[in-house]
């Protein structure tokens, strides 16, 4: 009996990917899942170190069908994984990056979770090899779940399995115009079109490895990409959540994973000019997006940056982000019998800063490490400060 339609088709973009490649195509050889329900598109975008030749080898043995496709590299993720979806014919499509590795299990987990809820979207545990892979979203094991009611915001990488129904439906392709957080965009589209998520916490079944060459999107380029990254992600957020409550838990992520890093340890060592420039690029983003909503969601010094930088003071954001490079603690200050604990970072309570103690404020799983602390009354407290912070931001 012939399979006319895979279960998954597994999209492999490499570049320059030797000798990383050899053990990503053993892993997807290495697959519990029936051979003939797999379907393997490779993308060489490129290369010049052999990967090509090695996917042609791969093409020729392999169990399962393989289809490889040569272009001019194109300088980014984005175009490959277009061009193998776009020849996808799986019921679902799984994005393999070609220097990673899938578990034995993974396809045949994943598959079935998704099968079995109905589910679009689906999480498979990641495990990092020489590098540190997102930790929130492995919590616990949900059958079916969504991005407002869990902690996948903050895991957007592209290795997922998506249902390709849902991507043709909404004419889902990665954004070529960026260099970094494509995948994020991607991934959060698809988080608010799905009907229903999964994660498999219980699980491993991805592998992200760190090259030791260290070429990896991530790490490196210029950090004007990020400030790309971080609008292009706000903006979708905006256009798809209405403005409230959903909406705010969506944009503490990319003010916190893409924007926050750029007024960190790595902001003192910038030059003046790339400190303004920063400003500068930050600036419309945060008129648009940043509320007492997000800010009240985050720990103080996170909290204290952004609001900074939201009012536009680099004097005092400097000596603040040497303190969090310093990896010093703050001294807390405990009044109202233990319900209020505020974290003395730089500039508390003093006149010629002006900052409003709320700013100060920690949040529950700060406090809770603060001896004196009085658990109970600070979520009625924290829906105060959220309307004095309200008040103070819309002054500024």
């Amino acid at each position: 009996m012939t399979v006319t339609e895979p279960d998954v088709t597994v999209v492999v973009g490499a570049y320059e990917a030797m000798p990383y490649l050899v053990e990503c195509l053993r892993s997807v050889e290495a697959q519990t899942l029936d051979p003939a329900r797999i379907e393997v598109i490779a993308v060489d975008d490129g290369s010049t170190d052999g990967t090509g030749e090695h996917l042609e080898e791969f093409a020729a043995r392999a169990a399962t069908h393989v289809t490889v496709l040569h272009q001019a590299n194109s300088g980014g993720p984005s175009s490959p994984r277009n061009v193998g979806l776009g020849k996808a014919s799986g019921r679902y499509v799984f994005f393999l990056d070609a220097d990673d590795r899938l578990a034995p299990e993974a396809l045949e987990r994943m598959v079935a979770m998704a099968d079995r809820n109905g589910t679009d979207v689906v999480l498979g545990k990641v495990e990092g090899i020489n590098r540190v892979p997102p930790k929130a979203a492995w919590v616990q094991t949900l059958e079916r779940t969504d991005v407002f009611h869990s902690n996948i915001k903050f895991t957007l990488s592209a290795q997922k399995l998506f249902r390709r129904a849902l991507l043709e439906r909404h004419s889902m392709r990665f954004d070529e115009s960026l260099f970094t957080g494509e995948d994020a965009l991607f991934t959060m589209e698809a988080y608010l079109r799905a009907d229903g998520v999964s994660v498999i916490a219980d699980h491993t079944c991805y592998y992200l490895v760190g090259r030791d060459d260290g070429k990896h999107v991530t790490k490196s380029g210029s950090y004007t990409l990020r400030f790309d990254s971080a609008r292009a992600l706000m903006n979708l957020i905006a256009e798809m959540v209405p403005p409230g409550v959903e909406r705010d838990k969506l944009m503490v992520r990319p003010f916190l994973v893409t924007l926050l890093p750029q007024f960190g340890p790595k902001y003192v060592g910038d030059s003046e000019r790339v400190r303004r420039h920063k400003f500068e690029l930050a600036k419309p983003l945060m008129d648009a997006h940043w509320t007492p909503e997000v800010a009240v969601r985050l720990k103080v010094d996170e909290r204290l940056r952004l609001q900074l930088v939201a009012e536009e003071r680099p004097e005092l954001l400097l000596e603040v982000a040497e303190f969090v490079k310093s990896k010093k603690r703050p001294d807390a200050v405990v009044e109202k019998r233990g319900r209020r604990v505020y974290l003395a970072y730089p500039h508390f309570r003093t006149g010629e800063a002006g900052l409003p103690d709320s700013i100060y404020l920690a949040e529950p799983r700060e406090a809770r490490e603060v001896e004196g602390y009085r658990e109970g009354a600070a979520s009625v407290f924290l829906r105060r400060v959220t309307r004095k912070a309200r008040r103070v931001l819309r002054a500024a």
